[in-house]
């Protein structure tokens, strides 16, 4: 971990940066054809992912070296993206590989020879970046989510945009006390938490529900399991949330099984610079009941109550960061044991954020030699 990671004894939350030293989706694999190119953003950083024609793909600074253009304006040719405005070509690691109205064996320019690469792989149907240290990407592990390709679940999305800081839906999932906000879909279930754990990077809780009736969505949800599961001395669903920083997930067991009847796996992905906007993914994995008719049947009312829970989590998080905008602090009152553990964690694995500091990280190695050695010899950053 950077030695740039924050304290929490005085930190607010909505301050700290999301840590850049880890893999985070930026879009669905789907989204971007061969040929095709697509601008993301990256606390504050626009980023252009390429599809070469091969169906490779590679991720780099959405910025020509040359005029500033946006790149996601060019067009592929091959396996290099070529700038819309005078042609320049780059290769897959950001490196200028041609201009085109310069002759053949013409010297390439001092003043602009690359943009910023990121490392970029494809998994679990959807694109990721690594936007901190390159050379630290390589000893960084994707996320792990073992049901993905498993043929006894099916697989739903989610992708949304919320007007938050990524730490408020950390704080939604894991607070399973709000599912208040959620009677008119969830009845009058009570959750109960049994235990929460909690490490250097991780927290975890794990709840059980208690009451009476709740929306039929919710029991499609978790009609899944097979007879062959093994059983355990557990006669009731079990939920487990789980925060293993930067990313969360959620996993239910129906009674007395062993075998994970639901997982979600969520990554939120601030696109602003100073963090109060996220790009929200989900991937929502249901294991398949013995009929599998059945979830066929179900699987628009699974999507349909999903999509609900998830837009009154919505509107709480966004009214949440607007009372933050408009105190100018974090003025949160929390009591929750797991929720104190888990501000914690996210406290103490991400960094500052430094006003200005997406657009001045990467300037100065972009810098034209000449700007370069006159801003060093003057004092200029």
């Amino acid at each position: 971990m950077s030695s740039t990671a924050t304290s929490t004894s005085d930190t607010d939350l909505r301050r700290v940066g999301i840590h850049p030293d880890f893999w985070y989706p930026v879009a669905r694999a789907s989204s971007l054809k061969k040929g095709g190119l697509l601008p993301v953003m990256f606390a504050g950083e626009p980023v252009v992912l390429v599809r070469t024609e091969s169906g490779s793909v590679f991720a780099v600074e959405d910025r020509c070296a040359h005029r500033q253009l946006p790149l996601h304006l060019g067009v592929v040719r091959g396996e290099q993206l070529q700038c819309g405005y005078h042609g320049w070509c780059y290769d897959g690691t950001g490196r200028l590989a041609r201009i085109p109205y310069l002759a053949d064996g013409g010297k390439m320019p001092a003043a602009a020879r690359h943009v910023r690469h990121y490392p970029c792989r494809e998994a679990y149907g959807l694109i990721f970046i690594f936007p901190g240290a390159p050379e630290n990407a390589e000893s960084s592990p994707l996320p792990a989510i073992p049901e993905w390709d498993s043929p006894e679940y099916r697989t739903m999305y989610f992708e949304r945009t919320l007007k938050c800081h990524y730490t408020f839906m950390h704080e939604n999932l894991m607070d399973m006390n709000h599912q208040f906000l959620h009677r008119s879909l969830m009845g009058s279930i009570q959750p109960v938490m049994l235990a929460y754990r909690t490490g250097p990077n991780w927290t975890e809780a794990d709840y059980k529900f208690e009451g009476g009736s709740q929306h039929i969505g919710a029991d499609f949800m978790v009609m899944g399991g097979k007879s062959e599961t093994s059983p355990v001395e557990r006669d009731y669903e079990l939920m487990t949330i789980r925060t293993e920083y930067p990313h969360q997930g959620l996993t239910v067991w129906r009674a007395h099984s062993e075998v994970p009847v639901i997982r979600l796996w969520a990554s939120y992905v601030p696109m602003d610079a100073e963090q109060r906007t996220n790009k929200s993914f989900g991937i929502l994995m249901v294991r398949r009941p013995k009929a599998p008719l059945i979830l066929s049947m179900a699987w628009p009312v699974i999507g349909y109550f999903a999509r609900s829970v998830f837009e009154q989590d919505r509107m709480a998080v966004e009214a949440e960061q607007r009372a933050w905008d408009e105190q100018g602090a974090d003025w949160n009152a929390e009591v929750s044991p797991v929720l104190l553990e888990l501000r914690k964690v996210l406290g103490q694995n991400g960094v500052p954020i430094i006003p200005g500091q997406a657009k001045s990280a990467h300037a100065e190695e972009r810098k034209p030699p000449l700007l370069r050695d006159a801003s060093r010899g003057s004092g200029v950053r």
